[in-house]
């Protein structure tokens, strides 16, 4: 929330209405892509270094 009304300036309506999607693409308009989407390798990864439980 802090990107989007503080550096997007978004109203708080604007970002409550929007998805996550259109949230990634604003933040990626503004500052590029700085990861790639995660895979299933990716997930995998994590969940074995961060087991629930």
């Amino acid at each position: 929330m802090r990107l989007a009304c503080g550096v997007l300036l978004w109203p708080p309506r604007v970002f409550w209405e929007a998805t996550p999607r259109e949230l990634a693409a604003a933040l990626e308009g503004r500052f590029g892509r700085v990861a790639a989407p995660l895979d299933r390798a990716g997930l995998e990864q994590l969940m074995a270094a961060f087991p629930d439980g």
